[in-house]
């Protein structure tokens, strides 16, 4: 056995070190193989035994060979290790999919219908204003901007509060975490939309149970009256006035979370339930990242007088979450109108990308398939006469790179912000190719 000494850049103890590495990783010299002595090592390598030593010691000093006194060197069962490793991390990685041509299932914001370039002008004026961003963020959010919010979602939602009961934070979640230790009613939750995990994990996280039915003895009722279903349906003003009563009654709290209450089409817009209740016995939730960017993480809540005596007492013990630069800039933007007509400007183009898609739909896949825009405008239900017709037929569109927001049996619902306008016709041949191929 002679190792090659051509190449002069390495010294000779690492050339050592590599040979035998290299058979240990390649499963050559296996687990529990005996090295040569340093003695004989070094004759039948023809290296000093100095030489020898310095690459074992190197070898051992990684975990590929130990030391045994009395007995010699070992190879480690290291190789055996980093293959089953490779094994388990190969057993984790997604595979690589089909990419995606047509993507229907996004909940992104339309790109059309953001004004990056005015919210930036908002952003940097918030920026130079020094003095106020050398200091933290108010822990229950920026007093100027809780006065102008306050305003705002009085006139648009018809709610009633201070702006002292406004709780801003970075997102609905961490303002949930804000809100568990305040209720000193039974903790015991009820959610309404039983797809929502991310708002379960938070009260199981506070050690509430989540209950599986209404009728239950509970603390707390959480529902989404303005997004009903993913359809967008709205909970009606009967309907609402019976929570309303049933929660005074029975003394339990409403979680109101108002998502997408300002994307409403076809019928007119109905009282919060936090309007409704006259401000007791009701948490509003808002967020902002339908009317502005997901990325702008400021949502807020709103609490009823009951909890805020409790939240005064603890709220210098949490952190405000939400940027305190991007607060300023929004009281701003707020107050010169520019939230209000981004509303309006979203609910145009929404509304006009998901009638061009309906009609697209019509026009390609036919009469066999009934096409309905959602009631919150942006997105497009598909429904076929044939009985799991849709899950069939979005496998085979999924190969394509389609993708669809939600689809059960002959069901399908698609969204609108991700494909632009021009590419819906083309979508929809290919669409209709797998309808094709779906329904034989």
């Amino acid at each position: 056995m002679r190792v090659e000494l051509q190449n002069e850049e390495h010294c000779r103890y690492l050339r050592v070190y590599h040979y035998y590495r290299n058979l240990i990783l390649s499963g050559q010299m296996k687990s529990e193989t005996k090295l040569p002595s340093i003695r004989k090592g070094a004759s039948e390598l023809q290296m000093s035994r100095t030489t020898m030593e310095n690459a074992y010691m190197l070898l051992a000093a990684e975990g590929y060979i130990v030391s045994r006194p009395q007995s010699g060197y070992y190879v480690t069962d290291i190789a055996e290790k980093q293959e089953e490793g490779r094994k388990i991390a190969s057993r984790h990685v997604r595979k690589q999919e089909n990419p995606v041509v047509y993507d229907f299932a996004t909940s992104n914001v339309d790109k059309e219908s953001f004004r990056f370039e005015l919210w930036r002008r908002y952003m940097k004026s918030a920026m130079r204003q020094d003095e106020r961003l050398l200091s933290y963020g108010e822990p229950q959010g920026e007093q100027e901007f809780r006065e102008v919010l306050s305003e705002y979602i009085q006139k648009t939602r018809s709610v009633i509060c201070s702006p002292d009961q406004i709780v801003i934070g970075a997102g609905i979640q961490s303002l949930l975490h804000i809100l568990c230790p305040l209720n000193h009613k039974k903790r015991t939750v009820f959610f309404r939309d039983s797809e929502f995990v991310q708002g379960m994990t938070v009260f199981e996280d506070h050690n509430y149970r989540i209950a599986g039915s209404a009728e239950e003895e509970i603390g707390m009722y959480y529902v989404s009256p303005s997004q009903m279903t993913r359809f967008g349906g709205v909970m009606p003003i009967q309907e609402r006035l019976e929570l309303v009563g049933r929660a005074e009654k029975e003394h339990f709290l409403i979680i109101e979370d108002d998502y997408n209450s300002e994307f409403k089409y076809f019928q007119k817009p109905v009282p919060s339930l936090q309007g409704l209740s006259g401000g007791r016995n009701v948490i509003y939730l808002g967020t902002f990242s339908k009317m502005l960017l997901p990325s702008i993480r400021i949502s807020y809540m709103i609490l009823p007088p009951e909890l805020m005596e409790t939240y005064e007492k603890r709220k210098n013990n949490y952190n405000q979450t939400a940027s305190k630069a991007e607060q300023i800039a929004l009281t701003q933007f707020i107050r010169d109108g520019h939230l209000a007509s981004q509303v309006r400007k979203s609910r145009k183009i929404h509304l006009a990308k998901a009638e061009k898609l309906a009609d697209s739909a019509k026009k390609i896949l036919g009469k066999d398939v009934d096409v309905q825009v959602g009631a919150a405008g942006f997105m497009v239900q598909l429904t076929f006469a044939e009985d799991c017709a849709a899950e069939k037929i979005a496998e085979k569109a999924k190969k394509k790179g389609m993708t669809f927001l939600e689809v059960e049996k002959n069901r399908m619902l698609l969204t609108c912000a991700g494909v632009p306008a021009e590419k819906y016709e083309d979508a929809m041949k290919l669409l209709r190719e797998c309808t094709e191929k779906g329904m034989n």
